[in-house]
């Protein structure tokens, strides 16, 4: 069975940090590329940080670049994403997600909420 599960979302403070995970299972992450997106109330969900299938290439919304860091670890078959200085505008239920040219595949999303 294919699946993606997220964790490590939570309530945190204006100014700390967090780690998501996403485990993946039934399918092998190295020959797929991955990604975060969030959805905030009432906003549409959006690319939050990408990555290549080799790890080696990544991408970042501008709304992230230099608080955000996303990387994989393909013979975990997991895939990260440091969130830093953390705001409120940053909370979001944080998807994860894979794909190639065959197949796409979502999580079940972890709520992320900044509030003091």
């Amino acid at each position: 069975q294919v699946q993606l599960v997220e964790s490590g979302g939570g309530l945190v403070q204006p100014g700390g940090s967090l780690r998501l995970s996403c485990i993946a299972s039934g399918f092998t992450i190295s020959t797929y590329g991955m990604s975060w997106h969030r959805q905030g109330p009432g906003k549409e969900r959006e690319l939050v940080a990408a990555v290549s299938s080799t790890g080696g290439v990544t991408n970042y919304a501008d709304s992230v670049k230099g608080r955000f860091t996303i990387y994989k670890y393909n013979a975990q078959n997991m895939l990260y994403l440091q969130m830093n200085s953390l705001t409120p505008e940053y909370t979001a239920v944080y998807y994860c997600h894979a794909w190639n040219k065959r197949d796409v595949y979502w999580g079940q999303g972890t709520q992320v909420t900044v509030s003091s």
